[in-house]
């Protein structure tokens, strides 16, 4: 039996205003559990998986990557979209290759979230994937990034310090701080 959320919107009308190549932009109408009628705009995300790859010795690979909405450069763990119907595992696992030019044998959820709840429905799942092995990197056309070594401890570090600002390499970044302490 599914018990009715006494918080939830009542969606009334939900409209398509933008299709892009894997973004949507969404607008429902709604009824508010007080009565108003109200507007709701947000994103339609695929979803995505993250990953952070750990070397026998410690070290982790990040990326330097330009993004764009920002008009800045910045350093963040491997991750891309899933593709329609690929599972989070199976996107980590491609992407890991593409992006960095490893697999790994070793595989473990870290956890997954939301990152922006007010806006989007995106949900990124994150990976620590372990015994890596060099197989060549994929890059996709007009993809551009640059590969960044360092040890897991800095990675923290710097995601504490505010050096590094994306919130899903933050997340994954604490995850893995506490994967490490157990």
């Amino acid at each position: 039996m599914t018990v009715k959320d006494p918080l939830a919107d009542e969606v009334l009308s939900s409209e398509v205003k933008y299709k892009g190549s894997f973004l949507q932009v969404i607008r429902d109408e709604v009824r508010t559990p007080d009565g108003v009628i109200s507007c709701r705009e947000y994103l339609r995300h695929p979803g995505a998986a993250a990953i952070i790859p750990m070397f026998d010795d410690r070290r982790v690979i990040l990326e330097k990557q330009y993004r764009h909405p920002l008009r800045k450069t910045f350093l963040e763990i491997p991750a891309g979209k899933l593709d329609p119907r690929e599972s989070p595992l199976n996107c980590a696992k491609r992407e890991l290759i593409e992006e960095t030019g490893y697999e790994a044998s070793e595989w473990k959820l870290l956890g997954r979230f939301n990152n922006a709840i007010g806006y989007s429905d995106e949900e990124i799942t994150v990976f620590l994937a372990r015994d890596l092995k060099k197989v060549g990197q994929h890059l996709d056309p007009g993809e551009v990034l640059e590969l960044v070594e360092m040890p897991w401890t800095e990675l923290v570090s710097k995601s504490l310090n505010g050096e590094i600002r994306d919130v899903k390499t933050i997340v994954a970044a604490m995850w893995l701080a506490h994967e490490m302490a157990d």
